[in-house]
């Protein structure tokens, strides 16, 4: 395998394993109040993502931001949490600010956080090459997350389908978004605590 393979295989595997489940449920939380229909608002907002963490990453790799880990990892799950919270506090998102379309704004904020976070991983594997890994690393890790979003896009509409039996018509995303968020903020809020530096 090539050294650009080797580092898209450790990208791709580092989002996908269970040890990245803060990064996962990142991404659950930004994809729960997503339809099937909405998938051009998802794409920005995972875009928007992708960016952020790819600007911190590299600026963590290459020595230019030197960010302590354990600030870090306590400030992810709090990215996670916001998340969950804003998915909950939301109602019409047509009413929300700028209608709704801040989103991709807060995604690539919340991606710096987390791209500091990808990069202590990183970090470790460099030798004196950058540009190579760096790129390969951030393309396993898009290819990841287009799995994880994927699988993530097909259990929400199981769920969906699921509350429709139970619920009146129209209400079902807002379960859907209750349900996931509160959940995943839960964990996360746990997180927090248990890595909490102060």
């Amino acid at each position: 395998m090539s050294e650009l393979g080797v580092f898209i295989t450790l990208g791709f595997r580092h989002i996908v394993d269970l040890e990245a489940l803060d990064h996962i449920l990142f991404l659950v939380a930004l994809a729960a109040i997503y339809r099937v229909r909405d998938w051009r608002d998802a794409l920005w907002v995972v875009s928007a993502f992708t960016v952020g963490h790819s600007v911190t990453l590299a600026l963590a790799v290459t020595g230019a931001l030197v960010l302590p880990t354990a600030l870090i990892e306590f400030l992810i799950p709090l990215t996670i949490v916001a998340t969950c919270v804003e998915n909950l506090a939301v109602r019409d998102r047509r009413r929300a600010v700028w209608g709704g379309r801040y989103r991709p704004v807060f995604a690539a904020v919340f991606g710096l956080v987390h791209g500091a976070g990808f990069a202590n991983y990183l970090r470790s594997l460099f030798v004196d090459q950058v540009a190579l890994p760096l790129f390969g690393f951030n393309v396993g890790i898009e290819l990841g997350q287009i799995l994880v979003l994927g699988l993530a896009g097909a259990a929400l509409v199981a769920l969906d389908r699921l509350l429709a039996l139970r619920s009146r018509p129209g209400t079902t995303l807002r379960l859907r978004v209750l349900a996931v968020s509160t959940v995943v903020a839960l964990i996360a809020a746990r997180w927090a605590v248990e890595r909490s530096p102060f």
